[in-house]
């Protein structure tokens, strides 16, 4: 009998151990605890979550911004819809997407893996390619405006009669022109992406292509692209979405104009508020800009599968 409870005891010791590490494997696996994000959910939740809540309700009031809001239901909503200029800027801001993201996805793809080279001199470029971050929307708005001036501008400097005078001016170009100032602006960002993405890729794999025959085009494309995948993802996400909320540049650059050739959402957010006094038919147009983003980011990560991620040197 006694020997029958000493083999007991010792089981149960043995098994304590084995009992914890269970435990302590379960406990990985499901993460750290919610009480370490609850300052960013609460942070997000204050100046996030309460004021779309705002802005929602306000989307069912007529306001002009002085006196006290008057519920009127959907009228703010039937009357933005049935607006042509609701239609018009987001088909013009769809375009803007559209436009933004196909200029600055390959231009950032291609500088972010230039500057993840070794050479001194392209360590001096970064530097240069970089310094957009630093500067302030709106100088870089009054300046490009500036430069595209007819009266003292890169037209009247250089000696070129196929330079439109008018950059700014003209609605067949104006939107083009400032894709080039916002791409001018965050390329940076997006290169820095992927330079980080670059330098994160084993030399070996190159080392071996390289004895294997394989030239730079041919490990750009075998190699580079496929170990980027998951960096191009995260970029896309931010400069699609992104696209959604430039407004300063676009203020500054056009003011939606000439006439409404580049008056995107955004832009007509804040005219129809701040400018016709609508706080309701404002809010309708953030609602519908922030539902679009939303919209637009659970999409894309939806299609990329970003969701089930894995590392990209698993089995190395």
């Amino acid at each position: 009998m006694t020997q029958t409870v000493a083999q007991s005891a010792e089981e149960i010791s043995d098994g304590a151990p084995q009992v914890q590490r269970d435990g302590a494997m379960r406990q990985s696996r499901q993460g750290p605890s919610f009480l370490m994000a609850l300052p960013a959910v609460l942070f997000f939740g204050i100046f996030a979550l309460i004021p779309l809540l705002g802005v929602l309700v306000l989307s069912f009031m007529s306001w002009d911004g002085l006196g006290s809001p008057e519920f009127i239901g959907l009228d703010n909503w039937v009357r933005m819809f049935e607006r042509d200029q609701t239609m018009s800027s987001l088909w013009l801001t769809f375009v803007f997407v559209v436009i933004c993201f196909v200029f600055q996805a390959p231009v950032a793809l291609l500088l972010g893996v230039f500057m993840a080279g070794a050479q001194r001199y392209r360590a001096l470029l970064s530097v240069l390619f970089f310094l957009p971050l630093l500067f302030s929307s709106v100088a870089v708005g009054i300046t490009f405006q500036q430069l595209f001036s007819p009266n003292y501008g890169i037209s009247s400097a250089l000696p070129f009669d196929w330079l439109p005078s008018q950059w700014l001016g003209n609605p067949d170009i104006a939107l083009y022109v400032v894709v080039f100032v916002v791409g001018w602006c965050f390329v940076p960002f997006h290169s820095l992406l992927y330079q980080a993405g670059v330098r994160q890729i084993p030399v070996s794999l190159y080392e071996a292509a390289t004895i294997d025959g394989a030239g730079r085009v041919r490990q750009f494309f075998s190699i580079t692209l496929p170990q980027l995948r998951y960096t191009a993802i995260t970029s896309s996400t931010l400069m699609l979405v992104g696209s959604l909320t430039y407004f300063d540049l676009v203020f500054v650059l056009t003011q939606g104009g000439p006439g409404s050739a580049t008056r995107i959402l955004p832009l007509d957010m804040y005219i129809s508020g701040f400018r016709n006094y609508d706080m309701g038919g404002a809010s309708v147009l953030a609602v519908i800009l922030v539902a679009v983003g939303l919209t637009l980011s659970l999409l894309l990560n939806k299609i990329s599968g970003s969701s089930k991620m894995e590392s990209d040197k698993a089995g190395m």
